[in-house]
């Protein structure tokens, strides 16, 4: 009977994962690259360990400190990023590799250092949330920047599992490693491979709110100026939306949204937090959950009219709903005749198009 150690599997899976991914062009070449790493790294570790090529060993730490640089350069592409510089980043497999040759006992503190370093340094590119993603479709709501969280942590986690093989041999339990490395180690890769491969961070590859804020060190004059152009912007916005209907394109970006109105994706993203409290998405899940609600008030099936405002998945599109609404679309569709209403003193914050909130009318009434 054949038995293939568990390293392979998570490779054969992530190979198989990859194929369909490129099969279906649902993949970013970066998130892609990170995948190839992951699957090979998983072939050196069963070559190393589980059939005991020595040849394959001093590679082992070489190939593993790939990955934490192809990840951070995903992320770096998904949030638009200049690859200028990308080939410094072969310096950390270099490094070990240097290591490996001159100095073995560094070897370990060089791979948890540079696993933990990228996985922290993940984490603090995303610390303004969605609104760093302007590459990630709107309908994803707050998932890609969960998921890249969840892949930085995992990088994290893998630093963890070298500090637990490097602790087991100090204490003269070496024949633990074999059993860290198949388990701790594979499933860390499969993880981090499954996280790439994710369809909330794909090609087109979103924000958390952090409340209106002000760009430091402006005078009064200056930021009457600055709130001038966040509303002329946001009028531009509210008429290319109106008109356009753009909303109703499920792969909708930040990124396009600034495109068309010919600004960078931040400037945008700032405006529409200063002037409304919220971040691309949910503004632009406003329109969306409007336009549902004028659908189902006109006919249409709540399916259809989910599909037909932009959203792509039925748990978004219930959050959102539920959010804008504070029902269920079937609530709603259930209430009668429907009205689209505004919350008082909201009139400054909210296109018109835009409810603030959308409140049925009781038959009769």
């Amino acid at each position: 009977m054949l038995a293939l150690p568990i390293s392979i599997v998570v490779s054969l899976a992530l190979a198989y994962v990859l194929a369909r991914l490129l099969h279906g062009r649902r993949v970013a070449m970066p998130l892609a690259a990170l995948l190839v790493a992951c699957i090979l790294q998983g072939v050196v570790n069963a070559l190393a360990q589980y059939y005991g090529v020595a040849g394959f060993r001093p590679l082992q730490p070489v190939t593993a400190v790939t990955i934490p640089p192809l990840a951070f350069l995903a992320l770096g592409a998904a949030q638009g990023r200049s690859r200028a510089g990308a080939a410094l980043h072969l310096l950390a497999p270099a490094f070990v590799a240097f290591c490996v040759l001159t100095a073995p006992q560094a070897i370990d503190v060089a791979v948890v250092a540079i696993f933990a370093g990228y996985g922290a340094a993940m984490l603090v590119a995303l610390r303004s949330g969605a609104d760093a993603l302007p590459e990630a479709r709107l309908d994803a709501g707050e998932w890609p920047p969960l998921v890249w969280r969840a892949l930085a942590a995992s990088l994290i986690a893998s630093a963890l599992s070298d500090v637990a093989i490097a602790l087991a041999v100090f204490l003269g339990e070496g024949w633990m490693k074999g059993w860290i490395v198949s388990f701790g180690t594979s499933l860390t890769l499969l993880l981090i491979g499954g996280l790439a491969a994710s369809r909330s961070i794909g090609p087109p590859v979103a924000e958390t709110t952090a409340g209106p804020v002000r760009p430091a060190g402006l005078d009064q004059g200056e930021a009457a100026a600055e709130r001038q152009r966040d509303a002329a912007i946001m009028a531009d916005l509210e008429q290319l939306l109106a008109t356009q209907k753009l909303y109703r394109d499920g792969d909708l970006t930040l990124a396009r949204l600034a495109r068309r109105l010919g600004l960078p994706a931040k400037r945008v993203s700032e405006a529409i937090n200063r002037r409304t409290g919220e971040n691309v998405s949910r503004y632009v899940n406003g329109y969306r959950i409007a336009d549902a609600c004028a659908a189902i008030e006109a006919g249409q099936s709540v399916t259809d009219a989910m599909l037909g405002s932009g959203f792509a998945t039925k748990s978004n599109f219930n959050r959102e709903f539920r959010r804008v609404t504070g029902r269920a679309p079937t609530e709603w569709a259930a209430r009668g005749p429907l009205v689209i209403g505004r919350s008082p003193g909201d009139a400054a914050a909210r296109p018109p198009a835009h409810p603030a909130r959308l409140t049925a009318v009781p038959d009769g009434n």
